[in-house]
């Protein structure tokens, strides 16, 4: 392998910890560039140290990996017992590396590898900027953010989101002087199913007067949360500081299987007051994430690996996996009511809906209940007699023309495709989870979450 030091100087030597950092090994100028000096060594497969000696004095190169170590800050490098092509892990011209393969062997199928040691050093530095950044970052410089009061009729909650189009909102109590809960798009899932089925006291007229602090009430029962004594209890709501650490924000988020959660902040002990300052997601905390490192990827070096090679995501199950887990998809014919249930039962916020091939036609999404408030549609409907293909066009704008596959909504990428672009991909706003699926066809493997990724970057 070749090490460079591209920064200049007099005199300058390699020192390894594969010989115990008492060999100093001297490098000699580049022809034709007397500020970068080279050397080339033969090395042991496994996991290495390296340092310079420049003019004296001990240097690492800041833009390669680096980890502190008993001998100060120095760079790693993983030699691998095959080196592959695909993608390319050090590029000489294209990132400033200090080393580029000096043989590569082109392989069929080229994998990019990488150690236990990288991946602890990926996980550790992820870990360390969500610990020491805090929700104050997440707040954008202008914006608004929708809250209701729990006196609200749920037929008039059910058309603000709509209008507002957002799939949530804070829930604020005037007379407790704080915030209570959270409406979202699966309470008006289970309104509908409740308004579907026979003898349900929850009728159309009554949304006109039912408020939201009553359809909490009878949540309770619905969800059949009970302690030992048999009484149904509430959850409390999740929220968070300003100051609390984009780690604990992310924590909360995940224990508490929830998309979003509010940040408020009170400037009283009592928590009087308070302020509603944003609503903090996964995706905002991964475009944090993707913005620190984005200069530095080098230093994550678990970023480079293809999704398919990392245990991330529910993938449709092979012929012979009998333990896999089930992967929900549905056909376009299917009825709306199978797919508000699956939507429920499989805890997830989108299904794929998909032809007799298993090729990606669209998605059908929680937030896509709200649609059903545009001219009142879930008065006039019935749930096991609508298809998801007739429901889905009810959401579509008169001068939006309806069909399957639409881009903006349907957000996919490539088993091939290295964790940095899933990443990248999943930090944009309203962009959940994404469908892998096979290059060309479009036939659905899997899918991938934002709390996939959390919980393999945390993990």
């Amino acid at each position: 392998m070749r090490f460079v030091w591209p920064y200049g100087g007099r005199s300058v030597f390699l020192s390894f910890s594969f010989t115990g950092w008492t060999e100093h090994i001297p490098m000699s100028p580049m022809e034709g560039c007397p500020t970068v000096f080279q050397v080339i060594c033969s090395l042991t497969p496994g996991h290495h140290q390296y340092k310079f000696f420049v003019d004296g004095q001990w240097r690492h190169d800041e833009h390669q990996r680096s980890v502190s170590g008993n001998y100060g800050v120095v760079n790693t490098v993983f030699v691998p017992r095959e080196l592959y092509m695909d993608p390319p892990v050090f590029d000489l011209e294209t990132s400033g590396s200090n080393m580029e393969l000096d043989d590569v062997f082109s392989r069929t199928e080229a994998i990019a590898r990488v150690s236990e040691a990288d991946f602890q050093v990926s996980h550790h530095r992820i870990s360390a900027f969500l610990a020491t950044h805090t929700a104050y970052e997440l707040l954008p410089e202008s914006g608004k953010v929708v809250a209701l009061d729990v006196n609200v009729p749920v037929k008039q909650a059910f058309h603000i989101l709509h209008e507002q189009r957002v799939p949530m909102a804070p829930l604020w109590d005037f007379l407790k002087g704080q915030f209570v809960g959270v409406l979202s798009a699966l309470d008006f899932i289970l309104i509908l199913r409740e308004l579907g089925n026979n003898g349900s006291n929850l009728t159309e007229e009554e949304l006109e007067t039912h408020s939201i602090s009553a359809w909490k009430e009878g949540k309770l029962h619905l969800s059949r949360q009970m302690d030992g004594n048999g009484r149904a209890h509430p959850k409390h709501l999740v929220h968070a500081g300003p100051y609390d650490s984009l780690k604990d924000v992310a924590l909360k988020i995940l224990q508490n299987k929830v998309s979003t959660i509010p940040i408020i902040h009170s400037s009283s002990r009592d928590g009087s007051f308070p302020q509603l300052l944003h609503l903090a997601s996964l995706s905002g905390i991964l475009k944090c994430i993707c913005r620190h490192f984005r200069h530095s990827a080098s230093s994550l070096p678990v970023l480079q690996l293809p999704i398919c090679r990392i245990p991330l995501g529910t993938w449709v199950p092979k012929i012979g996996e009998s333990n896999a887990q089930p992967f929900a998809m549905l056909r376009p014919n299917a009825s709306l009511g199978d797919a508000l249930s699956l939507l429920v039962q499989a805890e997830v916020s989108s299904i794929p809906i998909v032809d007799d091939n298993d090729s990606l036609l669209d998605i059908y999404s929680r937030s896509d209940i709200t649609a059903l408030a545009k001219d009142k549609a879930y008065a006039q409907i019935h749930l096991d007699e609508i298809s998801i293909h007739q429901a889905l066009q009810l959401g579509q704008d008169a001068n939006s023309p309806y069909g399957f596959y639409n881009g903006q909504r349907c957000q996919m990428c490539l088993g091939s495709d290295p964790l940095h672009k899933v990443m990248e991909q999943l930090a944009n706003p309203g962009v959940r989870r994404l469908l892998i699926v096979e290059a060309g066809s479009k036939r659905v493997e899997g899918i991938i979450s934002l709390s996939d990724v959390f919980n393999f970057l945390l993990g």
